[in-house]
């Protein structure tokens, strides 16, 4: 089973947790969160990542998903894609993150693919 990593900008990944907690009604064990606030420095929340990943990585593998890319958390997540066992895609909403954390059983790169497809699917114009 692969690991999750949320990179996100402030406690967004950590709002993101508790959503998948609302709607499974737990937290799935391979998901963390790294929050990366504006007075934080990049090359240290590098290494908590860096420890994020070993703690996640039982095998599989760890994907990460950042909030906006180009921003601070995405190029922090970019650095730590860097292991042969870590994939990463940015744009992270909460489809996307759902249907990664109900799709256990997938490869690192199906995760990937699940977690783009996921996040433009669930994109559409709400009419009355």
């Amino acid at each position: 089973m692969a690991g999750i990593l949320l990179v996100t900008h402030n406690g967004l990944g950590d709002s993101f947790v508790d959503c998948v907690r609302h709607v499974l009604g737990e937290v799935p064990h391979n998901l963390k969160s790294l929050s990366v606030f504006a007075s934080d420095d990049p090359k240290q929340k590098a290494v908590e990542g860096e420890a994020l990943i070993k703690q996640l990585d039982t095998g599989g593998g760890v994907l990460i998903l950042a909030d906006v890319f180009g921003a601070t958390p995405s190029n922090i997540g970019r650095q730590l894609c860097h292991a042969e066992r870590v994939m990463g895609v940015a744009g992270l909403n909460l489809p996307m993150l759902l249907r990664v954390v109900c799709s256990p059983g997938k490869t690192l790169p199906e995760l990937a693919k699940i977690a783009i497809e996921g996040g433009r699917e669930c994109i559409v114009q709400m009419e009355h």
